[in-house]
Order: C-alpha cells, then structure tokens, then sequence
C-alpha cells in the first residue's frame, strides 16, 4: 500500500488519476475533486480503455452531468487541438510525455465516446441500478415495462396505503391488525399519531430491508421482545399483576417498615396512609386499586426512587423495618423495568404490524401498476447482486464483459446497501486478476468524511472508512497496486479562511466527528498571497418588547426589535452599503456585485424569508431561495384562488382574494365601492357594479375577465385552463403571467412554472378535474428545488448548507450560527441487530433505547460539526459569522461559541458598529481576521478571457468565421424560385395509374443501374410485386420492362454506363449564392460530362425549346457549379422524362440563367 503526501498539487492529481492503481482520495473542501475524476476518467480512456467499460457513480445528476461534460468539452478539444498544444495538454495530464499511440487515440476518443455502446457510464447509483434492472428485469421478478415514481408519487401512495390499512384495521376483520391499531393509538398523545405513522412511511425503506433480513414481521417482533429482555407477548398489566400476588412480596418486611415509618418523622407519617392501604388488601385486584398510591410510597412525581425512603433516626430505631422498605423499592425498580421493556415492547410489535402491512398494500399497489420507488432500485439491485441459483453469477459474467474500472464520486455519501452494491461489483476485479495482470482493473473513490452531511439518508463517515480498509485489504491480498491520496490543498479559499477553519476544528468539542479517524483537520492554501477576511460579529440579544396599542390591526405590528429581524436587515444594509460603495474585492481587483453574496443558513425558517424582504426592500438584486414550498408562494396562492372562484364563485372571501391579486388588480378603495352594503353576494354585487359601469372601467374589465373563464371551467382540463390563463392568446397574451412577475419580481416564474408542471402530472395519474387537482396541489407537500448556480443572474443567494454543497462564492454571511439541532426521532433503529423500537413517551424509556438516544445525539452533533465545516468552506474570500440570541442561552458548542473561541486566540479584537447599515444596528465586541494582499489581482475567468490578449493565427479547423453581411441561404435549384409547371394529377383519368407508373419508373432507375446487368430484372420484379404498390401481374411485367429497356435503348446507354453515378450531392457557390443539391444521374468523361435529371409525372414539351423556365435555370445552375469542378471538359444537360419515357438535350443557348 501507498500513501500519497506531498505539496505540489498536480503530483498528488496524477497520482490519484494514474489508470493502473486502485485509488481512494480524501479530499477536503476545494482540493479539486471533480477534476481528479474527471482526469482519471481521460487516463483510462487513454490507456486503452474503452469508454463504455468504465462506471462513473456520481452522488447526483447535476454532479453527474458537470463530470460528463467536462469530460467531453475535453476530449472536444483533443479533436481539434493543434499538435503542440495536444502533446503539451497530454504531458500535463499524465505528468509524461505521450507516446504517438496515447496522441491517435487523443484525438480518436470524442468518436469512440460518441460511438460507445450506451455512451459513458457517468450516472447516479441509482440511474446505474436502474439501467441493471432495466437489462435484467426478469431476473430481478419484476415487469420489463416498469416505472420510477418521483419521491411525491411515492409519498402519496404511501398516504393512501396509509388510509387504507387504518380503515381496514377499524373493520376489525384482521385480528392481528385491529389489536395492533389499539395499541399504538392507546400509547400515544392527542395528535402525534400522525408523526409516528409518518415517521414509519417515511422509513419504508429501512422497515423493509430489516424485515427482509430477519425472515419476517413475526420473526422481527420476536427480536424486539429478546432485545427488551421480556417473554414474547408478556404485556405491562400481566406483569404488574403478577408483581402483587401474595408470594413475591415480604408483606411482613413491609409491616415492619410500616411501623418504622409511625415512629418516624412528619415525613414519614405522610407516607403511612398509602402503605397501609395497601397492606389491608387481600386480592390482586384490590392491590392494582391503589397501586399508584402504594407506588408513590418508593417514587417521586418524576417517577425516580426516593433517594431516602425513611428518616435517619427512624432508620436506626427500626433497621429491619428500614431494610424491608429498601428492598421493596429495589423489587419495585425491576417490575418498572419490566413494565416499561413490556410496554415499549407491545407497542413497537404493534407498530410494526401495522408497517408490515402497510408495506404489504405498499407493494401490491406498485406491483399492478409496475413502479419502483427509488429505495426499490437499490435493494432489487442488490437481492439480483445477490441472489443463488446461478443467477446473480449469470448477472455478474454479462456486467463483468463491460466494467473495467469503477470510479465513486462523493463517496462519504454512500450508504450501506450502495456500498453493498459497489462491493460486489468490484469483487471479480479482485478475484480473477490473473487474467488482467497486464491492465489491471481497478477501483477508485473519492471523497471527505469532513463533508459527510446527509445521515438522513443513511450515509456514514465511519462506512467510508470502512470501505477504505476493506478494498486495501482486498489489493493486499491480490498484491495489486493500492493507494491512498490525502488532498488538502484548496484551490478555492484563502488562507485567511482555510486558517480560520483549521482552528476552529482545532478545538476538543469542533474536532468530534470531523476528520479522517481522528485526523487533524489541516489545509494548505494554494492563493498565497491573496487578500481575506473573516469578521465575527457581536451577536444581537433579544431585547424587551414594548406592548403594543390593542386596537392597532395585526398587519401592521412589525416585530423589529425581534433579533432575527433586526440582524436580517442589518445584513442586508451591509450587502446594500458595499454595493453603493463599490468596495473591492481585493483579490479581484474589482468592485463587489450582488452575486459575489452568499448567505447560508442551517433550515429554512422565518429568518430567510426576512432576509429577502430586506434585500429587496433596498433594491438588491436576491435569487430567493434554494427550495420553497410552493403552495406558500404568493403566486401560486392566487392561481389556487382563482381556481376556487370557477369553482365556487359565491365564495365572498376568495373572489375578494383574486380582485386583490395582480390577476385583476383592484384597489381596496374599489374593492370596498363592490363590497360594502350589497345584498347579496359579492360576484352578484360585481356583476350589477359592471352593468351600469362605463365600457373599460375596472370592473366591467373584472367582471368579462372572470365571466368568461367561468364559462370554460366545467369542460377544461386543469392544465390546459392554467397553461391559457398563463399564456393567453390575442389581448390576453402574456397577461395574467406578466401581471404576476411585475407585482411579484421575476422569481415568481419558478413557482408559476412547477404550478404548471403539477398540473400536467396530476393529469397523468387523475381524473383531470379543477377540484381534485386544487385538493390533490394544497394536500401535497410540494417543494421547488432551484439551481441558483445556473441562473445566470447577478443576484445574491440565499441557501441552506446542504444546498450549498460543491458550491462557493467570494463573500459568505453566516447567520444561522446559535441554534444547535434538539430534535430527538420517534423511532429508534439498531442497523447490527435490524431492530426497531418505538418510544410512545419518554416514561418508557429503557437503558437500550436510552443508549441508543445517546448514541444517535452523539452522531447528530458529530454532523452539526461537519455542517459548520461545510459552511465555512463555501467562503472564497470574506466570511461574516454572526447570530441572533433566543430567549435561551446559546449552547457552548453551537456554532458561533466555536468559532469564537477559535478567534479569541488569534484574531483581533476590534469594536464594531453596525448601526450604520440599518437602523435596526447594533454595536458591541467582535473578532476581526485579516491578510493582505501581496500577489498581482486575479481577475474572473470571464473578464480574463475578455481581456486576454489575442494569440497567434490559428488554422483554419479551429478560426472563427468572418461576420458575413448577409446569411446567404443555399439556394437549392431543384426548388427554384420560378413556377413551375403542374404536377400531372394523380386521381387522373386512368385512375392515377399514370402518376404511379412514372413514381416507380423514377425509383427504378435509381435503384437499378448500380446492380449487375444479369440481376436487374429479378431486383425489379421483386420491387413491383411489393403488396403496397397493388399492381397487377401483367403491370408488373409492363412496367418492368418499359425501365429495363431504358437500359437497352442505345440513347441512354451512357447514361446508366460503369462509371456512372446517381444521386450525386452537389455544393459549390453561382454567382455569389451557395448552391446545395442532387443530381439524379452524373456521367464524368475523359472530355465532358454529362448531367441528368429526372422528371416524373410532368408534362414533357413537344419542344425542346419550350422546355419551362424553371428546369432551364435549374440545369444551367448544374451546369456553371460544375463547370468550376470540372473546368476544361464540355458540361451537357439532359432531362429524362419518366413519362414516355424519352431524353431531351437541352442546348446551349437555352442554358443562359447560370
């Protein structure tokens, strides 16, 4: 094994790409991951490789599509490189110079991409498994034809799988499932029925594979029960009954220790009363009576032991008595134990009979409409993988003739079963490498634990690690070249940044969770020498609300005293201030803009949307958010509202909604003129307003507008009806949509388009109906997932950290820095045992749930560490740390507490005012960070390659072409621009018989002369025989040998000659026009040459000399582009007509148009 460590970049790229190792890099943030895939991808190509025998899994399709294009951009420039600049492009790429046949493939692999079978494998794990079942789905038991649903067509049949299983759990005809609804409903609180079952759906896929792996829901209800240490269906009551029976407990200890207690203190008397009613019972059921009391007696309110079951001296004077009560108490701690095991465990039993039948319904439901959701793909994936009888071997040998080399991208985001699948994938790279000593197949991942942010998905840093040892201990074996590529220099940040970072995750409570084993978390920077800056402001406290006037409407309290408020606006006056004056980016050597901005936060709370309406507020350019729910957008709100009204237009409250909203535009002085005092309803108060209203007032525009879109909706589609409001036709074009975007800003497109993408995949699966699509839109928990990154615009971005992942920007607020994650599951999952427990209340925690509750706080902070890395190395440049304080102290180990410590032992102190930015400032205590500039600015990509200098000539393959002054369309003189004479009919006389003899003579002569002599006429009789062309067999034969003697007539014998050519393609430039045609029939001599077209179904001329204009200039055109061709040979013109047929010369001085 090797380990790669060294400071020079490209030798630890080469390294990494080098298509003989197996590789795996962790790389850190900014250190160049997409390119070393992307380089490794080229090198293997380049050694040999062909494309389509390489796998590339990228973590997602956007990450998928920037490899595969970069790739091909790439390997588009090998194509058209210069020798030089190719020799030198493939020596900085493999670190040596290219031999001559590594430079002909350079130059061949954009084809053989082009050309591979399938094109490059450069995919997502789940595409990958996707197109596996695809190739096998028989093998894999499911339908050829089978769909992927997206994730909200699974979410909703999982809500009517759901609905179903509940309502046939109530008809009370499955015991089982009946019993177990009981439970579950009697064990939890008003109102969380609904989050555990959610929880439980949306945790199908981990129920699935646990059942899947211990044999069933029986089977897996019996592990919870020997996990919990309780009899298999032992219950809470039975065990509490059998708890007070005559025989377990020392009724005469506990006499005893009655009289201890009379002869105690005030306290301990208090304690008589419950003790001795429970001594006078006789019976089990007399006991269960007052147990609570009796239990009081050994327990706090809290449910803990009592500390001190009896006073001191009481103690002393009676220590039988005492000693019985202690050994009560400890009798009574075990039965809780049990109680609780018992308890947790019937509920979790119930839960998961209930998930079991749920996934039951779940997979029928996909089965007869033949779907996979994309949990699905990779289990099925994996059981085909997997699978005995010779199959999964069968699978393996077809996959093993195309993969060579596997490449994992991201690869701290995998989970477990991906991992299982990229294993077995990998496994015969391992097993047969004799066979492949001289090109080794080999394996390769890339990624960072630090980054590992997506445990929701079940992705874990410590199976990254895992995986690392397992391939190396694999290589060992086979003693196969095995590297391990540690990148640590980032190409994106300056070293005011990436400093900053090593130190915050210096410290004992940042480090946990982050790093390579235990690593330290250490960076180089490769912008030496560029100016940063990290400033970490005072954070804004809370301070007290002044009571608002009881009369003042809700509307207009605006809670600017809140600190996220005030610190939204004071961020947005700092981005504003920056702007107006023109500070600039020092590395840059340029004044900032607005996209130079980024703001990231944690989750998407209130605190975003103020940032926005703050940004906008004072006219900064702001792309919104990354993700938005879209039934709380304002646009879609409307759009909903005018959909309410077709359906109901006496609804008051929304027709006012939509005479508000930009579709109308009323004010609500005109909205009160409607309103206020009519009789009836407020459409009938609007209909009579427009009656005696002048032609175009604004509300005879409002009331036609409405009444007509009234009149459509009982027999329009959904999608149709929105598409024609949006898009309008004549006076309405663009109307309603314009309107929307003018009041709303251009970001209500993005919303306004899902709303229309909804509405066309409701009609896929529904009943296309208005009302079932409005239920179907506000029932649903749609989101917009928006690139920000590929807008385009100059905007500032607002993004949650996971959105932000691969993604930078010069200049980074952090705002969200002083809330640290609470939130514990309701579902607990132990993956080594495949166990689920479910906890319906906190009273019934066991010590295995509790260490599980440990365990899953300890990863979860472990992840908010790898969060906050994430956000701090999205900064290019600049990073401003800032936070809000709540009601609440921070927690010590928030993000804003870690990265203060961090700067208190290196940054400046330094007061700062940011009251100058808004109103809403404040000022206070915070940290400064700063390095100078000391190299030369380094301008943007796109203002360097504006300014950069022109280079010297390039060849022609790669010159731009001159501006020309006019688009010089090719003129094709088989469509002339004179008429010409008209088609002969084909409904003629003779029934159209005429118009096909001449159509299948035309394509004859095509088809015949390029055959030998002999073969002619049994290739024509077989074409005339065709059942399409419904000739008769005497027609046939007429047909057939009126072409054939064509070929025998001694005056078209040259024609049809060896050497002869037909449908010859022409281009060439007459008289300044670009010329593009074919000629039907192109005979080149030693002295002339001599051109034929054909002429079908047209009406041939008595004379030569009447032959139509139109044929006169196309032929002369012929004649003059390949006069250039073939100067010095005589070009003769010839026009065979098919009806005849016959050939005409036409002469010289007829041909005067060329």
């Amino acid at each position: 094994m090797t380990e790669m460590r060294g400071t020079d970049p490209n030798v630890l790229q080469r390294n990494a790409s080098d298509p003989h190792a197996s590789v795996w890099v962790s790389a850190s943030a900014g250190a160049g991951k997409t390119k070393v895939l992307s380089d490794r991808v080229l090198r293997l190509m380049l050694s040999g490789t062909e494309p389509h025998r390489i796998l590339c899994l990228t973590f997602t399709k956007a990450a998928a599509a920037e490899m595969a294009n970069r790739v091909n951009e790439r390997l588009g420039h090998w194509a058209t490189m210069e020798d030089r600049e190719l020799h030198n492009d493939l020596s900085n790429l493999a670190g040596t110079a290219p031999s001559a046949d590594e430079t002909i493939r350079a130059r061949q692999l954009f084809a053989r991409v082009l050309d591979a079978p399938g094109g490059m494998k450069i995919q997502t794990i789940h595409a990958f498994c996707q197109s596996l079942l695809r190739r096998f789905p028989l093998e894999a038991g499911l339908a050829p034809h089978f769909e992927i649903m997206d994730d909200r067509t699974a979410a909703e049949t999982m809500a009517d799988v759901q609905e179903e299983v509940l309502a046939f759990a109530r008809t009370g005809r499955d015991d089982d499932l009946a019993h177990a609804l009981s439970v579950v409903t009697g064990q939890v609180r008003e109102g969380a029925f609904g989050e555990v079952m959610s929880e439980l759906a949306r945790e199908r896929g981990r129920l699935k594979r646990m059942l899947a792996n211990l044999g069933g829901a029986n089977r897996m209800r019996d592990a919870v029960y020997k996990a919990l240490g309780v009899p298999v269906g032992l219950d809470d009551e039975t065990i509490l009954s059998k708890a007070l029976s005559d025989d377990v407990f020392d009724r005469d200890g506990l006499m005893r220790g009655l009289a201890a207690l009379e002869a105690g203190t005030k306290t301990d008397k208090a304690r008589v009363p419950a003790l001795a009613q429970f001594l006078e019972k006789t019976t089990v059921e007399a006991r269960l009576a007052v147990f609570n009391d009796y239990r009081s007696v050994f327990f706090t309110t809290a449910g803990e032991p009592r500390a001190k079951l009896i006073t001191k001296a009481a103690a002393e004077n009676h220590p039988m008595g005492a000693d019985a009560l202690e050994q009560e108490c400890a009798r009574l701690v075990e039965v809780e134990r049990q109680r609780k095991a018992a308890a947790m465990a019937g509920a979790t039993s119930a839960l998961i009979t209930i998930g079991n039948a749920m996934l039951d319904r779940y997979a029928t439901k996909k089965a007869l409409h033949a779907r996979l959701d994309y949990d699905d793909l990779i289990l099925t994936s994996l059981q085909l993988l997997q699978r005995q009888a010779g199959i999964a071997g069968w699978v393996l040998f077809k996959l093993d003739e195309g993969l060579d080399h596997v490449l994992i991208d991201e690869a701290q985001d995998t989970n477990p079963e991906q991992w299982e699948v990229v294993r077995i994938l990998a496994e015969e790279f391992f097993i047969d490498a004799g066979r492949h000593a001289d090109k080794p197949r080999t394996i390769f991942a890339v990624g960072d634990a630090k980054q590992s942010i997506y445990s929701f998905q079940r992705a874990d840093p410590e199976k990254f690690a895992e995986m690392r040892r397992y391939f190396r201990e694999r290589a060992r074996e086979i003693e196969a070249d095995w590297r391990e590529v540690p990148m640590n220099i980032s190409f994106r940040s300056t070293d005011a940044v990436l400093g900053t970072v090593d130190r915050v995750f210096a410290g004992a409570v940042a480090k946990q969770g982050v790093g390579d084993e235990g690593d330290d978390v250490a960076h180089s920077p490769f912008r030496v020498g560029q100016a940063g800056r990290i400033e970490l402001w005072p954070a804004v406290e809370p301070e007290e609300r002044q009571a608002e006037d009881p009369w003042t409407p809700p509307t207009r309290i605006v809670r600017l005293e809140d600190p996220e408020i005030r610190l939204a606006r004071v961020i947005a006056g700092r981005i504003r201030h920056a702007i107006d004056e023109k500070e600039i980016l020092t590395s840059r050597g340029r004044p900032v803009r607005a996209g130079d901005f980024m703001i990231l936060v944690r989750r998407r709370t209130a605190f975003v949307d103020e940032v926005v309406k703050a940004l906008k507020e004072r006219n900064v350019p702001v792309a919104g958010v990354d993700r938005m729910q879209i039934t709380e957008q304002l646009a879609v709100m409307d759009l909903v509202a005018f959909g309410r009204f077709l359906l109901m237009p006496e609804d008051d409250l929304t027709l006012a909604e939509v005479l508000k909203s930009p579709l109308i535009g009323l004010d609500d002085d005109q909205l009160f003129e409607i309103a206020h005092n009519r009789p009836r309803t407020l459409w009938h108060a609007l209909r009579e307003k427009a009656a005696i209203a002048e032609d175009g007032s604004p509300f005879a525009r409002a009331y036609a507008f409405l009444f007509k879109w009234l009149g459509r909706v009982d027999y329009e589609r959904p999608f149709e009806l929105y598409a024609e409001l949006l898009g309008g036709r004549g006076e309405d074009a663009r109307g309603v949509r314009a309107r929307l975007v003018g009041r709303l800003g251009i970001e209500a497109n993005d919303p306004i388009d899902e709303f229309l993408n909804l509405a066309m995949g409701y009609e896929a699966d529904h009943a296309p109906t208005l009302q079932g699509f409005l239920h179907w839109l506000m029932a649903g928990d749609a989101e917009i997932k928006r690139d920000l990154e590929q807008s385009g615009r100059d905007e500032v971005r607002i993004m949650t950290v996971h959105g932000a992942k691969g993604l930078q920007a010069p200049i980074v607020f952090l705002p969200d820095t002083m809330q640290v994650p609470t939130q514990a599951p309701n579902l607990f999952w132990q993956e080594d045992r495949n166990l689920m427990f479910w906890l319906p209340r906190v009273a019934l925690e066991t010590d295995v749930v509790a260490r599980l509750r440990d365990a899953n706080a300890i990863k979860r902070d472990q992840e908010y560490n790898r969060l906050l890395y994430v956000a701090l190395t999205r900064a290019e440049d600049r990073l401003y740390i800032c936070g809000w304080q709540g009601r609440r102290k921070a927690p010590e180990h928030c993000w804003y507490n870690l990265c203060q410590q961090a700067m208190e032992g290196y940054a400046k102190p330094e007061q700062i005012d940011l009251r100058a930015f808004s109103g809403s400032g404040w000022d206070g205590e915070g940290w400064v960070w700063e390095t100078d500039q000391s190299q030369a600015p380094k301008p943007d990509r796109s203002e360097a390659d504006n300014i950069a200098p022109e280079g010297p000539k390039r060849s022609l393959i790669r010159a731009v072409a001159p501006q020309e002054s006019f688009p010089p369309k090719p003129l094709a003189p088989s469509r002339p621009l004179e008429e010409e004479p008209a088609v002969q009919s084909p409904l003629g006389g003779d029934q159209g018989q005429s118009f096909k003899r001449g159509l299948l003579i035309h394509k004859l002569l095509e088809l015949l002369p390029d055959l030998p002599e002999k073969a002619r006429r049994a290739a024509a009789e077989r074409y005339l025989a065709q059942l399409v062309h419904a000739l008769e067999p005497d027609q046939q034969v007429e047909i057939a040998n009126e072409t054939l003697g064509i070929f025998d007539n001694p005056e078209f014998a040259p024609v049809f000659a060896p050497g002869s050519r037909g449908e010859v393609p022409l281009v060439g430039i007459v008289g300044g026009d670009v010329v593009s045609a074919q000629i039907d029939r192109l005979v080149v001599r030693d002295d002339e040459v001599m051109i034929v077209d054909y002429k079908t179904n047209r009406p041939p001329p008595r004379d030569v000399e009447d032959t139509p204009r139109a044929y006169r200039r196309q032929m002369s055109i012929y004649r003059a582009a390949l006069a250039q061709m073939y100067p010095g040979k005589k070009v003769r013109c010839f026009i065979l007509w098919t009806n005849g047929p016959w050939m005409s010369e036409l002469p010289d001085h007829i041909l005067t148009f060329g």
